[in-house]
């Protein structure tokens, strides 16, 4: 007999996950993360595509890092190509949690470049946790040519990443502080100046980052 022919804990947590109770699907994705099990990962996957609770969808995420990498990675890694923009940043949040270096190759240009800035964002934190020893500076040019890019938030995000990045990420700045479009250009000098000084805060780097645009300098006199 096959776990969905049993009615056990384990297929009543399942099905719980699409009650309409948000707190019973919560108390349903730590049950089934409690008891991992293989039946489990794809009905995980399947509503983490479609949860709209962020808290839910962190206990489903936490659930699945319950389970062994390779039971999870390929899933993960087919929802990387679907339409839904959440499946896709969901997915990308997961494998950043597992951390299992076998899910790089599946991080695409595509996917970093996601016209969606959720999914993009989730991309950038992910490729920076997985990026193998050796290739941080081609993941920096790719990541900063989204400098200038969607809101606060998504500048933010993105700026951390580079920043992450370390020295890798020097070239790929440079270059972007001399880019025609100001918004890079502001991005670029915003994002070297929070690595200058990460307690001077994002808004104190992205004003002053306008106010060497508006001059029409560098930045980097004296």
């Amino acid at each position: 007999m096959t776990l969905s022919e049993k009615d056990t804990p384990t297929t009543r947590a399942l099905r719980a996950l699409a009650h309409g109770d948000a707190s019973v699907r919560l108390r349903a994705a730590l049950a089934v993360g409690t008891q991992p099990g293989a039946p489990c990962v794809a009905p995980l996957i399947e509503r983490c595509a479609v949860e709209p609770e962020f808290s839910v969808r962190e206990m489903l995420t936490w659930a699945l890092t319950r389970h062994p990498s390779d039971a999870t990675l390929p899933g993960l890694l087919g929802e990387l190509r679907s339409a839904r923009p959440q499946a896709r940043s969901q997915a990308l949040h997961t494998l950043s949690k597992i951390g299992d270096r076998r899910a790089w190759p599946a991080l695409t240009r595509s996917l970093l470049t996601d016209p969606d800035d959720e999914v993009a964002r989730s991309a950038w934190r992910t490729a920076v946790a997985l990026v193998p020893e050796g290739e941080e500076e081609e993941l920096a040019a790719v990541v900063a040519t989204q400098l200038g890019r969607g809101g606060r938030e998504t500048q933010l995000s993105l700026s951390r990443a580079l920043i992450a990045l370390g020295g890798a990420s020097t070239p790929a700045l440079h270059t972007a502080t001399a880019d025609r479009d100001p918004l890079v250009r502001r991005h670029a000098l915003a994002t070297e100046q929070l690595r200058r000084d990460p307690d001077a805060g994002f808004d104190f780097a992205i004003e002053e980052a306008k106010r060497i645009v508006a001059l029409g300098t560098d930045g980097r006199e004296g």
